[in-house]
């Protein structure tokens, strides 16, 4: 499956961007909807629990502390990745189906493209936030550069999720639902609106050890190391080492389900 995406790098990358381009065609703004519907979100977010909950400033387990406009766009930028890649991904054979019934068509790329359109935006909410960082005269040390590991490690994990969706959304269409419902309290189980750090005390250790076993929960405390804590994911080898297992064991999963279901993708479409 790897040797195939290496060799069709140039198809995912063809097909990558007339995704992008064709999400938002006919509209009269296009591709500007992908940036201005989360920008909104971050703003609603921002106002809701800074201004009207007086949410004040976050601090991390560094003891560096941080306007709640910062802290809270570290860690949805991330999210914002995940939960549009995978909607999207899931209903990526049905969204392709013509490609699928084609006998030559590789279409075990066709997940990899959906994670590979989404950079796009992903990107820039990466730059944007930290021009937001540079408006608030918030220090930016190297560790920014951190951001580029966790952006890849949640790519990986994002592709093995979809080739297990999509694949099992051929034969089972509420699966697309099922993800969405995932999604909306995925969004409230990983640490985004509210802070771990500040409520591990608060919690039973059995809960704190569950949101922990999130991989969500690594990538967006390490999108805040990166931007705010300044601690290196070396520094927490527990906690990548279960998410890279935990990663792997889904990919292997994911492809593996795919690879056995795809002779019956373009019958079931």
């Amino acid at each position: 499956m790897i040797k195939d995406i290496l060799t069709n790098k140039k198809l995912i990358q063809k097909l990558a961007k007339n995704d992008f381009k064709q999400k938002f065609a006919g509209s009269t703004l296009g591709v500007i909807w992908a940036f201005v519907q989360p920008i909104i979100t971050i703003l609603v977010y921002w106002i809701v629990f800074d201004k009207a909950l007086n949410q004040g400033t976050q601090g991390t387990k560094a003891g560096i502390s941080a306007p709640f406009v910062l802290w809270l766009s570290a860690g949805i930028v991330p999210w914002f990745y995940f939960s549009e890649v995978l909607s999207a991904g899931t209903v990526v054979l049905h969204e392709y189906n013509y490609l699928v019934k084609k006998v030559v068509f590789p279409i075990n790329v066709l997940p990899v493209v959906k994670a590979v359109s989404s950079l796009f935006v992903h990107g820039f909410f990466v730059l944007f936030t930290l021009l937001v960082y540079l408006l608030y005269r918030f220090p930016i040390t190297p560790y920014i550069l951190q951001a580029l590991y966790y952006s890849c490690a949640m790519m990986v994990l994002t592709i093995g999720l979809i080739y297990l969706t999509s694949s099992l959304c051929v034969f089972f269409k509420d699966m697309a639902q099922l993800v969405n419902i995932l999604l909306q309290v995925g969004i409230w189980a990983t640490p985004i609106m509210w802070n771990f750090d500040a409520m591990v005390d608060k919690i039973p250790n059995w809960l704190s050890i569950v949101l922990q076993l999130n991989p969500m929960y690594y990538i967006t405390s390490g999108y805040r190391d990166s931007f705010i804590g300044q601690i290196g994911f070396w520094e927490k080898p527990g906690l990548t080492l279960y998410f890279w297992c935990f990663t792997i064991v889904i990919f292997l999963l994911g492809t593996h389900v795919f690879k056995k279901l795809q002779p019956q993708f373009a019958d079931a479409l």
